[in-house]
């Protein structure tokens, strides 16, 4: 709304040469002429806020302005546009963009640079795409560990289900699984909560699971010390903010909204097949009127993935995180033959393609998931082409013998070894040729 005011106010103020005493039916009729077809909604949105501030008796609109309002066909906000069209910024996040959310959440939360209540709070908008107002209403309560026939942990989370858009409400819960790794930190952090508000409130239980940092004051009954939706999205965004993950289409740091985390939710689920019943139930929606979008916007992934594009998106995706070397005496772990990386498959004489940085077991499948680790020190003279090649053709192999779903999984590593290709092409000062 304050978008809409503010492009009413700067275009009817072209033609005059004094301040807004008040908005007159003249006004409205002049900024109409001045809308497109792609634009034309902006009167039907700022005709609710017109008529909403006259009815609460605040002076600035005329009579004649109202009426005309209420005479008007004006045209409403397009539904579904970010997501049919895959908007950069305000559509859902692709695969890879959610990759890389995944990958720099998971080193942040490591190095400490991430604090585990905005961790946690970040996977629960990945995993679940609820509204902040339903995080918002969440309590300590809400987390709660069962066991299998088999004695495996099932982790759930209660949701309330929001009723009303922004108001806190928890007359329904909807349980939802967790996947282990997060369900054992969210468990971890409603016991920390939980024995923090020892005391402050009759049963601890009912303390919010991401209470405010400065109470407010004003609560509803029931919802002490809770943030707002509001609060609960600037946090998001504060926490994603730091991250400055950047997205391969646009090469700028991802737009973070958390209208933006329901989309992929509902997407990915409508490129796995899935139904609009199905997809409803993930966002919670009461019915299936709102759902259609996503199974006409599933995206088509694509096709083929040539040397040329991969080093021409490599430095957008931003997919290696490692450090390239001249050689092993510059490895963190100098001397120690197992963190070589080798693989006869792109080297017969096993020419190491770098070295590992990390000290322990690790469970990933080198030498293909380590150009995205940033443990991974490739050398410069390691047989980077080489595995670029091959992944190039085994994605061609896979997406002519199953499907580019499948086809389409190591995308951010191809990426990721493209980047590698060109920093060395660089320092060996050749020619980056597609």
């Amino acid at each position: 709304m304050h978008e809409r005011l503010t492009h009413f106010i700067k275009s009817a103020n072209i033609e005059r040469s004094s301040p807004f005493k008040e908005i007159s039916s003249t006004d409205l009729i002049n900024y109409k002429s001045t809308l497109t077809n792609a634009t034309s909604w902006y009167l039907g949105s700022l005709s609710g806020l017109l008529q909403q501030w006259n009815n609460l008796g605040y002076p600035g609109i005329t009579s004649d302005a109202i009426a005309l309002l209420k005479q008007l066909r004006t045209q409403g906000n397009p539904k579904g546009e970010a997501v049919l069209t895959h908007d950069p910024i305000h559509g859902p996040f692709t695969d890879m963009e959610l990759e890389s959310l995944h990958a720099s959440l998971d080193k942040a939360y490591a190095n400490s640079a991430i604090s585990r209540e905005g961790y946690l709070l970040a996977y629960l908008f990945i995993l679940l795409g609820q509204r902040s107002v339903q995080y918002a209403a969440l309590k300590v309560r809400d987390v709660s560990i069962e066991r299998a026939k088999d004695g495996t942990p099932v982790y759930t989370l209660r949701v309330p289900r929001a009723k009303q858009r922004n108001q806190l409400s928890r007359a329904e819960l909807r349980d939802r699984v967790l996947i282990p790794q997060i369900g054992e930190l969210l468990i971890e952090h409603s016991n920390e909560v939980r024995a923090a508000f020892q005391g402050l409130l009759p049963d601890p239980l009912d303390a919010p699971l991401f209470p405010a940092k400065q109470r407010q004051g004003g609560e509803p009954g029931g919802f002490e010390h809770h943030r707002t939706a509001q609060a609960l999205s600037l946090a998001l965004k504060s926490a994603l903010g730091s991250l400055s993950v950047m997205s391969e289409r646009t090469g700028k740091p991802l737009h973070i909204t958390t209208t933006r985390f329901r989309r992929t939710v509902a997407t990915r689920a409508a490129m796995e097949g899935h139904g609009e019943l199905i997809i409803a139930e993930l966002l919670d929606h009461t019915d299936t009127q709102n759902v259609g979008i996503y199974i006409e916007a599933r995206p088509e992934i694509v096709e083929r993935i040539d040397r040329a594009m991969a080093m021409h998106l490599a430095p957008m995706a931003q997919a290696f995180a490692g450090l390239i070397i001249d050689n092993e005496s510059q490895a963190a772990r100098a001397g120690d033959p197992s963190s070589r990386v080798c693989d006869p498959r792109f080297d017969p004489t096993m020419k190491p393609m770098g070295n590992c940085g990390k000290h322990g077991f690790c469970g990933f499948l080198a030498p293909i998931t380590c150009y995205t680790c940033v443990n991974f020190q490739p050398w410069l003279d390691g047989p980077h082409e080489e595995v670029l090649a091959h992944l190039i053709s085994e994605r061609d192999r896979l997406a002519a013998q199953t499907d580019l779903r499948i086809a389409s999984i190591n995308d951010r590593t191809i990426f990721a070894v493209a980047e590698v290709v060109r920093q060395c092409k660089i320092r060996q000062g050749e020619t980056i040729n597609g």
